[in-house]
């Protein structure tokens, strides 16, 4: 079986059972990750950390080197990607310490970063219709219960560009859009992860309510707001994680793995050599 990615904040991995093997650093010909990944075993299954923002927390949400990150991944074996990541709600019944399981995006970012492996002499469209690998997503479901959390199954994650938060009118335009959290990073991993073959899914951890409130509820959003609700909820995505690692299938049976299929444009002979060299990971078979 290959590995799990596991992308969110380095205390992730103090699992309870998980076994730490090694810290690798991993170049990529996209440049360096965000830190060294980390290798470890729960039961029977091998895991990779990887700490999105650096375990410093010193890299910006723009500055994430998306593609390096999802690449260094897929390098080492790894075909299934979890994603753990704080959010704001946009709904008043999606409350803070509520987990929801991300089933679309909806991209607001200024599209400076990078979110294709493709280019330079290459051109492919894999499908995005539906973003977010729907086997891993239930089994994230499935085993989430019992964990004493409160969890919504679906809901439309509005990737904004950051690092400043939202404007009120903002926030209320996304609410009328019908969005129902708001963070900054998903949408590009989900973008990369389906190009490279890899299934995707978001465990979002609900912080805060943005800031569309109004009257005696209008708090919006601060970082002191959001650090305090990430500290209650690390235990619960702890627990999801593990089981959910624990119980996860040997094999997939989605078909994330075949979204190159008929999506690559270009024909081979067409596409420069080093291009070729540089997604030998990627799009061998499919080209």
């Amino acid at each position: 079986m290959n590995k799990i990615g596991i992308i969110g904040g380095s205390a992730l991995y103090e699992m309870k059972g998980m076994k730490i093997l090694e810290k690798k650093k991993v170049s990529t010909p996209f440049g360096e990750p965000s830190d060294e990944l980390v290798f470890g075993e729960l039961g029977d299954k091998g895991v990779v950390f990887l700490p999105r923002h650096g375990r410093a927390h010193s890299i910006s949400p723009s500055e994430i080197n998306f593609r390096a990150n999802i690449y260094a991944l897929k390098v080492i074996g790894v075909d299934r990607v979890i994603s753990v990541s704080a959010v704001g709600s946009l709904k008043e019944e999606i409350r803070p310490s509520d987990v929801l399981l991300v089933d679309q995006f909806v991209d607001r970012t200024n599209q400076g970063r990078p979110t294709t492996f493709f280019g330079d002499g290459i051109v492919a469209h894999v499908s995005m219709a539906d973003p977010v690998c729907g086997e891993l997503r239930q089994s994230i479901l499935d085993n989430s219960r019992g964990t004493g959390a409160k969890v919504h199954e679906r809901g439309i994650y509005l990737n904004m560009e950051g690092p400043a938060f939202s404007t009120r009118a903002e926030s209320a335009l996304y609410r009328s859009w019908g969005m129902d959290v708001i963070g900054m990073t998903n949408m590009q991993e989900a973008r990369l992860a389906r190009e490279a073959g890899m299934c995707y899914a978001t465990i979002a951890m609900i912080t805060d309510y943005d800031c569309w409130r109004t009257g005696k509820d209008a708090e919006s959003v601060t970082i002191e707001m959001i650090i305090r609700t990430v500290a209650k909820n690390i235990d619960t995505a702890k627990k999801i994680l593990s089981a959910t690692i624990k119980h996860m299938p040997q094999k997939r049976s989605c078909v994330c793995g075949r979204a190159l299929e008929n999506a690559i444009f270009t024909p081979k002979e067409h596409v420069p050599q080093t291009t070729l060299d540089r997604l030998r990971p990627i799009i061998d078979g499919f080209i």
